[in-house]
């Protein structure tokens, strides 16, 4: 057998809100679908997110974050290797923005943004477009605005490792988001098909019965989130900043050392 490819570290986001009155599930959660071309899990239903990058890290995007700092996010898990713990949640952060539009940012006085305001949202706009341009590093696109990473908003809630057979793996972490009043996701093409809201339960049924396509951290999640009776006791069960489960198939070598990534995508 040939050694098992080395997981790059990756961020996710489980966004959440209350469902409306009368809803038959008191939560609701934001999934989108991964395009069917894309190499890892084409087709298939999943939270945004997507890989750490070496800026995440920097000194420079660690400095620029308010609600969590370097050591207490070492306490909450460790680095990866030359990633530092916090540069997941900077990742979490940017992702969030990258694939839905949504950010997690304040001011120099830790005021949350008001992107009910027109004219903050269309510098988020801004943010978002010259991020996906390339055209500098997440902090230094924060920076220009006067805004911070604000962490505030999220709770550590699990870690995924992908499958020892798998030729591309990844080390995942995943945090709980409350989806901010004055901002709603929307659907960017670059990498998702289907952007909507859903509730876990629901999910969680449509999964079982063969109609969404999933991988572990997908199934587990709107498992976990069906349990609850409202976000208020979502948001209190994670105030210890632990996590409450972690994928187990990394650790299963029988099932899938024949399992062809390519065969199993999601059918056309």
């Amino acid at each position: 057998m040939t050694a098992p490819v080395e997981p790059k570290p990756a961020a996710s986001v489980v966004l959440v809100r209350p469902s409306p009155a009368g809803a038959p599930e008191p939560i609701e959660v934001y999934m989108i679908r991964r395009q069917r071309s894309m190499k890892f899990l084409g087709g298939y239903y999943a939270f945004p997110g997507g890989k750490v990058d070496p800026a995440d890290g920097s000194p420079s995007a660690r400095a620029r974050c308010r609600g969590l700092g370097t050591v207490e996010a070492d306490t909450i898990f460790p680095s990866h290797d030359d990633a530092p713990a916090l540069a997941f949640w900077v990742a979490a952060v940017r992702e969030l923005l990258e694939e839905s539009g949504i950010l997690l940012a304040c001011d120099g006085h830790d005021h949350p943004l008001d992107a009910g305001v027109p004219a903050v949202a269309a510098r988020i706009e801004r943010c978002r477009t010259a991020l996906m341009a390339g055209e500098a590093p997440f902090a230094e696109l924060l920076a220009r605005e006067s805004w911070w990473v604000d962490l505030r908003g999220l709770r550590y809630l699990s870690h995924f490792i992908t499958p020892r057979s798998s030729p591309i793996r990844f080390t995942a972490r995943f945090f709980l988001c409350r989806a901010p009043v004055d901002q709603a996701p929307r659907l960017f093409t670059e990498e998702t098909s289907e952007g909507f809201w859903i509730h876990p339960g629901h999910g969680y049924r449509r999964f079982l019965a063969d109609e969404m396509k999933m991988a572990e951290p997908a199934e587990y999640g709107l498992a976990w989130l069906a349990q609850f009776e409202s976000i208020e006791d979502l948001w209190a069960a994670h105030a210890d900043g632990r996590h409450k489960f972690h994928g187990v198939v990394d650790r299963i070598d029988a099932f899938w050392r024949s399992f062809d990534w390519k065969a199993n995508r999601f059918p056309k």
